[in-house]
């Protein structure tokens, strides 16, 4: 019985994302039966505790958002919250940053604990272990940054423990020749009033992947050809990170906490390409060995005091100091490129609110955000041992960014079927961009109105729809407004021309914010055992898009010769709309007519469409940067009776597209699958083992950037699974 209806599910989750709503809906909750808020009470505004689930949190929130606890952190035996985030509906992750609705780095707000995160924080070396939960938010909200236009990703970090507290896991994970650790050990205490937390993490990593590349050329007859390179990339490297807190309770109401992240790593990189033959042309890529270390050190100090039934206040500051080293070097036998770059990223925060609960209705609340970031960057390039820019080398290269917002909000229960949300918050953003031959000023505002509404067909909150109209942005990165010019390595000597698809780079200190204007609508449907359905449609229109674009630079003293250079630019407006849609529960509550109500197997699923246009590029193709045209989510996990073994497995699948930069220039993505397997053994409620597998039977990764003329330059990539065996412990 339990292999067929295991069998029925792997069919029936490749459906359920695109089954009829009322297939799937038809259920509805006998009254009674959960814990449903009362009319006229101000159950939606609860402090969220571990005793309600996910659904629960996600159903009671004002604004739209997922949320996820430590039964999804901990399901794969994850050691990257950037794995965890990778099977969530609606959100990818390429190179280590998550994305969500298709778009690309910079349009989702990283949260830690609800502030913005800082540059330099990586993602993918966090343990989950040190996560309570992550929070996916579809809109920007008042009290947070407005720099949210395709949504937020919150990520919670433990709070310090109400009792003591000594877990302890010990993996290995292994990719290429040998397994490699990691081990997260957490240490909880409590002394009278005050609480203590010390997790700390340690791992290692070793990756190796097949590479290749292509372009059109000639071979040493002069004769046309497409000249290849066949060989290794490896990534190998070690790091630590930590994240201690103290909470103390002075009062029933008034609390002080002091939350600490530490991050620490060394990383290596070795490229290994041999042509296929002997080419006169093009220039092809050449060996390389890259190594580095990066250190990210935080401190938040958050005061909370609620001096009555009605009135709250809420007072922070945070410091932050980030640091990266790199050594790049470029192992060309007549020419060998030698760089060093040194940046430091340093911000300081202080922010504030105050809430106001007035009648039964309302809920006020008033506050301001302040923020000042600076990134300096030195690097020295050599080719042959000699300076490559004298003019340049070793200069000091600066940003700086200066933000002050102010915000209100009101939260109204306009009766037990209707509420809505109101917002306004105004941000002041100055950039400045110092260096060689570099002085520049900006200063811009960005008003945001934002309005949230949320009607519940029952007064229940069973079925509900959700409506947003907000007003968002995306501000520069620091890195891109750095004026430095580096030379492509491929053609270090600045007397000699480059090719347009080996450009040399250059940022933009005159670059402004991307403005949005966003509209979301979403029905939502809860069953009383925990399953949802979900259906959502969004659209933005986004103005002063920031796009990297290639030119052919005139001869200057800094470079002799014209070259080509790629430098971030406010190309264009754009509009993006999308539909997602999201199913997942208990098989029984979904399937009633197919499975047992009391059958172990959970369910869930997701497909994403997207659709963008950039106005300055004409069609096809003219998408949004990485914008995959539909992605799909599709999972399940089961729990044995007879052995005491949770095991389950999600399929992640995007096909092929292709984004056309500027009329001239257009590059192909190809399609990817992921496949991840997990099996847990519990052996007693302290002790459990917990086997995955991360990207079994990868597609080979291939893009492909061509120009108007025809030529065209492509990389590949042959991926290998990732295993990894952890044993967790609770002392």
């Amino acid at each position: 019985m339990k292999t067929h209806a295991i069998a029925r599910a792997c069919a029936l989750v490749c459906l359920s994302a695109v089954l009829p709503a009322g297939l799937v809906l038809a259920q509805d909750a006998p009254p009674g039966m959960g814990n449903e808020p009362t009319a006229g009470k101000r159950l939606d505004r609860v402090e969220i505790t571990g005793r309600n689930t996910d659904s629960e949190l996600r159903r009671r929130a004002p604004v739209a958002k997922q949320i996820y606890g430590r039964e999804e952190l901990d399901k794969y035996g994850d050691t990257s919250v950037a794995d965890v985030l990778k099977r969530l509906p609606g959100v990818n992750v390429s190179d280590g940053a998550p994305r969500m609705r298709g778009l690309g780095s910079g349009y989702t707000l990283i949260l830690i604990n609800g502030d913005p995160a800082p540059p330099g924080f990586k993602l993918d070396q966090l343990d989950p272990a040190q996560v309570e939960r992550i929070e996916v938010t579809k809109g920007p909200s008042a009290d947070q940054s407005a720099q949210a236009v395709a949504g937020a990703i919150n990520i919670i970090l433990k709070e310090a423990p109400r009792v003591s507290q000594r877990d302890l896991r010990v993996g290995a994970g292994y990719n290429i020749n040998h397994p490699v650790p990691s081990a997260t050990f957490t240490f909880g205490e409590r002394y009278g009033p005050v609480s203590l937390s010390l997790p700390v993490s340690g791992f290692q990593w070793l990756q190796e992947m097949e590479a290749s590349t292509e372009r059109p050329g000639t071979d040493a007859n002069n004769l046309p050809v497409v000249a290849t390179q066949h060989g290794k990339m490896r990534n190998w490297g070690h790091g630590f990170n930590s994240a201690p807190r103290a909470t103390w309770k002075i009062s029933d109401d008034e609390t002080v906490s002091l939350q600490g992240f530490a991050q620490k790593g060394w990383w290596n990189n070795s490229v290994r390409l041999t042509p296929d033959a002997v080419y006169t042309s093009p220039r092809l890529d050449d060996n390389a060995d890259n190594k580095g270390t990066w250190q990210m050190l935080r401190a938040n100090l958050q005061w909370n005091n609620r001096f009555s039934e009605t009135q709250k206040w809420e007072l922070k500051a945070g410091v932050q100091d980030a640091k990266n080293h790199i050594e790049n070097r470029t192992l060309n036998p007549q020419a060998p490129v030698d760089a060093l770059l040194d940046s430091r990223d340093r911000n300081v925060t202080q922010a504030g609110k105050y809430s106001q609960i007035l009648g039964e209705e309302h809920t006020l609340t008033v506050g301001w955000d302040l923020e000042f970031r600076k990134r300096d960057e030195v690097r020295e390039t050599t080719v042959s041992g000699q300076d490559q820019l004298p003019a340049l080398n070793g200069e000091n290269f600066g940003a700086r960014i200066r933000r002050q917002a102010f915000f209100i909000q009101d939260e109204w229960e306009i009766n037990p079927q209707w509420s809505t949300y109101f917002g306004l918050r105004h941000e002041r953003i100055v950039t400045t961009s110092t260096g060689v031959n570099t002085d520049a000023r900006n200063s811009s505002s960005v008003l945001s109105p934002l309005w949230h509404l949320t009607y519940k067909l029952d007064p229940k909150g069973r079925d509900m729809i959700r409506a947003s109209l907000t007003r968002s942005y995306k501000a520069p990165e620091l890195t891109q407004m750095l004026g430095r010019y580096t030379l492509n390595s491929k053609f270090p000597s600045p007397g000699q021309p480059n090719d347009e698809l080996s450009p040399d780079r250059v940022g933009n200190p005159a670059l402004k914010p991307e403005l949005a204007t966003g509209l979301d609508i979403a029905y939502e449907k809860y069953l009383t055992g925990g399953s949802l359905f979900s259906v959502g449609l969004f659209h933005r229109n986004i103005s002063q898009l920031i796009r990297n674009v290639v030119t052919l630079d005139p001869a200057s003293a800094l470079v002799p010769v014209p070259r080509y250079v790629i430098r971030p630019t406010n190309f264009s407006s754009a509009t993006t709309s999308g539909i997602e849609m999201e199913l997942k529960g208990r098989a029984g509550e979904l399937f009633p007519s197919l499975f047992e109500p009391k059958l172990p197997l959970n369910l869930r699923s997701s497909v994403s469409v997207y659709r963008s246009r950039v106005k300055a590029v004409d069609g096809p193709d003219n998408r949004l940067d990485q914008q995959q045209p539909w992605t799909a989510n599709l999972g399940f996990d089961y729990r044995f009776s007879s052995i005491p073994v949770t095991t389950g497995a999600n399929l992640n699948y995007t096909p092929v597209y292709t984004v056309r930069q500027t009329d001239r220039q257009s590059v192909e993505y190809s399609r990817n699958r992921g496949l991840d397997v997990f099996a847990q053994w519990t052996f007693n409620p302290k002790t459990s083992m917990r086997f995955s597998a991360n990207n079994l039977f990868p597609l080979d990764a291939r893009s492909e950037t061509t120009l108007a003329g025809g030529d065209y330059y492509a990389t590949g990539r042959g991926l290998k699974p990732w295993f990894q065996l952890n044993l967790e412990m609770k002392l």
